[in-house]
């Protein structure tokens, strides 16, 4: 195996060519994620009549959704009903829909373990519900949901690898492309996206430990 030149600089300009739109489709479906997902969460815990009902199975049933399949239905059965995406903003969209799913649950559980008394408290200190919910309510909740969001966030970043399947230009479709063209390589690259994700995820647990450590001392 001829690990030199499987680490050229060309090859590993092409490998960090791939984690940069591993990176960009993660930051943008983790902004549009965490703001779906924030909004699903409240409506449930909101129990606002119906609408809670119809947010809660549509969540129910997408975290019961195997991700590859919300990919495929993102990129090849959308287009189907005039909804067209190119690859990057497919892979987006499927991340964005499974995962907020995922974090309204999050978002859900982190505003009922607040006390029913603040909200009683704000309410009849002469604050509106939307103002209880956002000046009182959410920044408790949001201490001790930090940690279960960056642990849900990780997992966000590791399943971008499944948009190989629609053939997003990331980590690993190119790692692919390399190895492919030279199956001495596939070691080297296996070893390198390892290292790629570890580096990055890793970073994030330990963000995620650390938050969970400050937020138990307090």
């Amino acid at each position: 195996m001829n690990f030199s030149g499987a680490f050229s600089w060309i090859n590993i300009r092409f490998l960090l060519d791939g984690l940069w739109v591993t990176v960009q489709v993660s930051v943008f479906s983790i902004i549009f994620s965490m703001i779906l997902g924030g909004i699903l969460g409240t409506i449930r815990y909101s129990g606002i009549p119906y609408l809670s009902k119809i947010v809660g199975l549509i969540v129910d049933i997408i975290r019961n959704l195997p991700l590859l399949l919300i990919i495929f239905f993102t990129y090849f059965a959308l287009p189907q009903i005039g909804i067209a995406f190119n690859i990057f903003w497919a892979a987006v969209a499927a991340l964005t829909i499974f995962e907020s799913a995922m974090l309204s649950e999050i978002f859900r559980a982190g505003l009922n373990a607040v006390p029913d008394g603040q909200t009683e408290a704000g309410m009849s200190s002469g604050l509106t519900y939307f103002q209880t919910l956002t000046i009182i309510i959410f920044p408790q909740a949001l201490k001790s949901m930090l940690p279960a969001i960056l642990s849900q966030l990780i997992s966000l970043i590791k399943d971008t690898s499944l948009a190989v399947i629609i053939s997003l230009p990331e980590l690993l479709h190119n790692a692919r492309i390399i190895y492919g063209e030279n199956t001495n390589y596939v070691v080297p690259m296996f070893l390198a996206m390892t290292a790629m994700y570890f580096v990055i995820c890793y970073l994030l647990s330990l963000a995620s430990g650390y938050l969970e450590k400050r937020n138990y001392n307090y």
